[in-house]
């Protein structure tokens, strides 16, 4: 039995398809980790969701920021943007039962065995595991209440509050709680945020820092597998953080990541349409139009 990880799929599903068959994944004894955004922008995201969804028991994934859009167009169609490719899912006879079973993935997944967690975006540095745990587990269990789940993604967007307080409630609560772990990418130490910024780790504004680089982070001794921060190209210096977006969608490749050994898989698209084989560390890509 293999576990393995893999990064943002956002719709490409040739890639991650050569990806398991290079390494003879077997849904029978195997597992596979989803850093979320499974779908979304890319050309495959109505088959990449049934594809899924067919092996659903052999996976464990977290919900990515295109994932809760993605529910959000289900009950609104009209948050649907230019760019997204998410219609044939809505339009599909099997809407229903694969978006209801998207909606009850976690937003963080803590493997106690390994010590391993995994997310889509990261975790604040002011939270420990076990805050994290406890306050994902409060927007899951709205998304998994009919009552509740539509005003929560009615009220999910915006960037404010920009940082956590015990005191929050309601819609407020939650969406900061969700923009921690799905759009993260630079905040203070004392967990502001920055959603403006999508390049590199070298880029934070003044007073800001990758939300895995500052020093004093109360989930450092928690191995964490994140996502969505394609301009990483998977690198990350800091020991025990694993980037797993290497920006397939944004004509870079897709990474799988052997939970266990440490081993990289890459493969990528190219340009004819075929996937070849990549090796890694990956060519540099540069993402500037990312959401």
């Amino acid at each position: 039995m293999a576990t393995y990880a893999v990064g943002d799929l956002q719709g490409c599903l040739q890639p991650l398809k050569c990806l398991l068959e290079r390494v003879n994944f077997n849904p029978a004894v195997d597992r596979l980790w989803l850093v979320g955004d499974l779908v979304n922008r890319g050309p495959e995201s109505l088959e990449t969701l049934r594809f899924l969804y067919a092996m659903r028991e052999s996976l464990v994934c977290v919900l990515g920021n295109h994932d809760l859009h993605l529910l959000a167009t289900w009950h609104n169609v009209e948050r649907l943007k230019k760019n997204d490719t998410l219609r044939e899912i809505l339009d599909a006879p099997d809407a229903g039962e694969l978006l209801d079973w998207l909606r009850r993935l976690k937003l963080l997944h803590y493997d106690e065995q390994r010590g391993i967690a995994l997310v889509h975006a990261g975790i604040p540095p002011q939270w420990t595991l076990g805050k994290a745990l406890e306050l994902a587990g409060e927007v899951e269990q709205v998304l998994r209440d009919d009552n509740r789940f539509k005003p929560y993604l009615d009220g999910m967007y915006g960037n404010e509050p920009s940082k956590w307080h015990k005191d929050l409630q309601g819609v407020s609560r939650l969406r900061v709680i969700t923009n921690y772990f799905t759009r993260m990418r630079f905040c203070t130490a004392d967990g502001k945020l920055d959603l403006k910024g999508k390049e590199g780790a070298d880029t934070a504004p003044p007073g800001y820092k990758p939300w895995f680089a500052h020093k004093d982070r109360r989930s450092r001794h928690v191995k964490i597998i994140f996502g969505h921060w394609a301009a990483l190209e998977g690198k990350c210096k800091v020991p025990g953080v694993i980037a797993l977006d290497t920006g397939c969608v944004w004509g870079g490749a897709m990474t799988l990541y052997n939970v266990d050994s440490g081993e990289f898989h890459r493969c990528e698209c190219t340009d004819e349409g075929t996937i070849r084989p990549q090796p890694v560390p990956a060519q540099p890509v540069r993402m500037s139009d990312q959401p």
